[in-house]
């Protein structure tokens, strides 16, 4: 590997932005600021430089089904905007051990175009595998409140004595917040009462069913110290709940994922599946959409992620709208929302690396999300100055569609770097496949 020297470009941290060049030596920051040219000498001038976004909540579904999306494609997708290191968890082919962990390594061997870590999902019978699976590397422990996705919800019970083992060993853990009984119950009498139609959604998987979970959550996390982070938070209602906790001493995250900023709610009753995702979209009001925001500046919300979920066209096409996959496609999307948010005024360019590489990749310990001396040179160009209309032909994904298309974004996405190589360029991936297995640090 030669030197690599990337000259000219506004260098922006989670702090601040300034003026400089990097010196890149065997895939790693090895200088910042004024440095001699050494090596290839890429011009970065009138470009903003960050640190390459780190993606903790990503669903990939490899191995297994891969109608929906696989490593190859949706990596592609990841590097072609942005992400050079994602932390994926299948729901179709989880993590429940040890052994499952070691050959879904092997499997992806060869497959990924980014860095990635692996989340491990709980059983309530398998509370016991937990301690090993910290020991191999995961990056943290998926858990559910109730059963969603073919996976079991955890009761009171056996949530507590998967914190309690979060807690002893120092791992961390991914919380899906939704009432059991809340939800089910909802579903009974929607069913009965033959409700087919989409609006349906908001009412089976409520604000109530949400708020709730997170109290019950909540309260189990401060028990028993472990940490957590609440995923996909849809509403300020429920971070009013996580701050309540967070006062009294408990270690939690709210997630932030754009779909709860950009779409509303009564949007599935025209777009049907294609907003089906869960918590459902919640705003109603530019009010509601502006307290979202001021809770961002607010730092309310710990960090971005995207719940990236996609399902094709045909998929989401399924007439029985019960039946229909939940989920969006989002890793193609999310940098340009957030630089979007940025060069609008919504938030800071630095608040961008700051919730989408930063911060992320400190709550969960992995050694991504900076640019400084020592780092992995894992590099995004942007050049401000662009505006692009985002359509479905701009899709990656194997989703092959976006809740976005018609938007236009200020900002675009130019040039990808992992490890000081280029994998992406001019809004497409080079397919290398340079992608390697990230443990979180101890």
């Amino acid at each position: 590997m030669t030197n690599k020297t990337i000259r000219g470009g506004t260098l922006v941290s989670a702090t601040g932005a300034r003026r400089g060049d990097l010196l890149i030596v065997d895939g790693r920051i090895a200088a910042v600021g004024q440095v001699a040219p050494s090596g290839d000498v890429v011009d970065a001038s009138g470009l903003l430089v960050l640190p390459g976004m780190v993606d903790t909540h990503v669903h990939l579904m490899d191995p297994g089904d891969t109608d929906r999306e696989d490593f190859p494609t949706g990596t592609r997708a990841a590097a072609a905007r942005g992400v050079t290191t994602i932390v994926e968890h299948t729901h179709a082919h989880p993590i429940r051990s040890v052994g499952d962990l070691q050959k879904k390594r092997q499997h992806l061997d060869g497959l990924a175009n980014v860095d990635f870590g692996l989340a491990a999902h709980v059983w309530p019978d398998r509370i016991e595998d937990m301690e090993p699976l910290v020991e191999e590397g995961i990056s943290f422990f998926k858990m559910f409140t109730c059963s969603t996705h073919g996976v079991p919800g955890l009761g009171p019970p056996s949530m507590t004595a998967a914190l309690e083992v979060v807690s002893r060993t120092g791992s961390r853990c991914l919380i899906h917040s939704e009432d059991e009984t809340i939800t089910h119950d909802a579903e009974l009498r929607l069913r009965a009462v033959g409700r087919l139609d989409p609006g349906l959604l908001v009412e089976w998987r409520s604000r109530e069913a949400e708020l709730v979970a997170v109290a019950a959550t909540s309260a189990a996390v401060l028990e028993t110290g472990a940490v957590a982070t609440i995923a996909h938070v849809s509403n300020p209602a429920v971070l009013d709940v996580i701050d309540d906790f967070r006062r009294l001493g408990a270690d939690l995250a709210a997630e932030a994922c754009p779909q709860y900023f950009a779409l509303d709610e009564a949007e599935v009753e025209s777009a049907g599946a294609l907003r089906k995702f869960t918590p459902p979209a919640r705003i109603r009001s530019e009010g509601e959409r502006a307290a979202m925001w001021n809770a961002v500046r607010s730092n309310r919300f710990s960090h971005f992620s995207t719940d990236h979920a996609p399902s094709t066209l045909e998929q989401k096409e399924n007439p029985d709208f019960w039946a229909a996959p939940f989920g969006l496609p989002g890793l193609d999307t999310t940098l340009p929302f957030l630089i979007d948010a940025a060069l609008s005024g919504q938030v800071s360019m630095s608040d961008v690396v700051r919730l989408y590489a930063t911060a992320p990749a400190a709550r969960y310990r992995l050694p991504k999300g900076v640019i400084a001396v020592g780092a992995d040179a894992d590099l995004v160009f942007v050049d401000p100055e662009a505006t692009w209309a985002v359509s479905d032909r701009d899709i990656i994904s194997k989703a092959g569609w976006t809740p976005y298309a018609g938007r236009t974004f200020q900002g675009r996405v130019v040039a990808t770097y992992l490890r000081g190589e280029e994998i992406a360029s001019n809004g497409r991936s080079h397919d290398r496949r340079l992608g390697q297995f990230v443990r979180p640090t101890r």
